[in-house]
């Protein structure tokens, strides 16, 4: 396969797959406890926002339609300053974030989550456009899995670190501890360096590059089908990500009990995009995303049930779930690397990851509202289970037009 045209999508500094990987699942990491920083603490400190807990879902829905936004235009970003400076940007978002969050004002978390979703919506992009020159085609689906791994490991840290560290630090010393690495982050890159930018940057035109982007993805039937997994399935794994400490504690679990289930889901769940990631490399990546959608709908309606299900069954599901539904983005992500030139990478999974955001900025809001009708968690995973369904189907069709 031809080496990118693109000098900005060739690493230089970090050729090897070891240093990419390294690299961008700490980014990856540093993301998503900044984005799920408030849901494992959102009993503990729904009180100073003056808000329910539940309205954390609607937070978390700001912060994928601002990532939705950002990662529009992530390629022109990527093709004008780099990949290695989109992922700087990202991270000084994250942390400057992080300490507006500590204000515990509304209006000011307001402003915090377009900030995070604006990093959460480059950084992908800019990753895929750095792991894919690097990555032979063969290795990408675990690759780029190991890399998404950071996701679960990211929600581990925020169900397990923040409620730890709140009691003892106070929560709002406690974000700004988190923010600290966000900041070290950009230095290390700074000092690794990375690719170089093109001698003639090409011209920051948004609206033209974005309409690019999407002819890329509508243009093909995979890419399409892929898309429209991403945003499927993404409603689903933040809602699942944004809802289990408070499902638990809602069913009389204690905050400290369903942090410690709660990272456990987001432990399998890092452990399911690895393993998923390889069985992708070997069995295809439409077969496994049908798979994963399918048990996702089970765990699902199991979870309608709940109360009457023993202890370590309700776990067993919810790690099941998690194990599921958060092991399906690196498996799309590679695949979409399958299906366009090397160059233009970071542009079809930008142009992708647009759905999967509108999904997630969709889905916990969704489920917040569901959950106002009819005050059962439980019942609301159930009224949305056929969206796991449906996102089998379309894979199962995807692996049936590429045999």
């Amino acid at each position: 396969m031809s080496q990118p045209a693109n000098p900005a999508a060739a690493p230089d500094a970090a050729p090897s797959i070891a240093g990419a990987l390294a690299t961008t699942t700490t980014i990856q990491i540093l993301s998503t406890v900044t984005a799920l920083a408030l849901t494992g603490i959102a009993p503990l400190v729904a009180g100073d926002f003056g808000l329910e807990p539940h309205y954390v879902g609607y937070q978390i829905s700001v912060i994928y339609a601002a990532g939705t936004v950002a990662s529009a235009v992530a390629g022109t970003l990527i093709q004008h300053r780099g990949p290695v400076q989109v992922e700087q940007l990202a991270l000084a978002c994250f942390g400057i974030a992080l300490l507006l969050l500590a204000a515990a004002n509304p209006w000011v978390a307001l402003l915090a989550s377009v900030i995070i979703g604006i990093g959460y919506g480059v950084q992908n992009p800019a990753s895929a456009q750095i792991l894919g020159a690097v990555t032979p085609p063969h290795r990408r689906s675990l690759i780029f899995s190991i890399k998404q791994a950071g996701v679960p490991i990211g929600g581990v840290l925020a169900s397990l670190l923040l409620p730890a560290m709140s009691p003892a630090l106070g929560w709002k010393l406690a974000l700004a501890v988190v923010a600290v690495p966000c900041f070290a982050m950009i230095s290390v890159l700074a000092l690794k360096g990375g690719p170089t930018r093109p001698e003639r940057p090409a011209t920051i035109a948004l609206w033209p590059n974005f309409l690019y982007e999407q002819r890329l993805v509508w243009g093909s039937a995979p890419l399409r089908a892929l898309a429209l997994i991403g945003f499927l399935y993404s409603s689903l794994q933040l809602s699942l990500s944004a809802f289990a400490v408070i499902m638990l504690v809602d069913h009389g679990w204690s905050l400290v009990q369903a942090g410690l289930v709660a990272g456990a889901v987001q432990a399998c769940g890092a452990l399911g995009r690895v393993s998923w990631g390889g069985l992708g490399d070997r069995f295809g990546g439409f077969q496994v995303l049908a798979l994963i959608g399918a048990v996702s709908m089970a765990c699902m309606i199991a979870l309608w049930q709940l109360d009457a299900l023993p202890v370590a069954v309700q776990v067993a599901v919810l790690c099941v779930f998690g194990f599921c539904m958060s092991g399906w983005n690196g498996v799309v992500m590679a695949e979409c690397t399958h299906h366009c030139a090397p160059e233009d990478a970071g542009r079809v999974i930008g142009g992708a990851l647009v759905y999967t955001f509108i999904g997630v900025m969709i889905g916990p809001a969704a489920m917040a509202t569901i959950y106002t009708a009819c005050g059962d968690y439980g019942t609301s995973f159930l009224l949305v289970s056929w969206i796991a369904g449906a996102g089998a189907l379309t894979a199962a069709r995807g692996a049936m037009r590429r045999d």
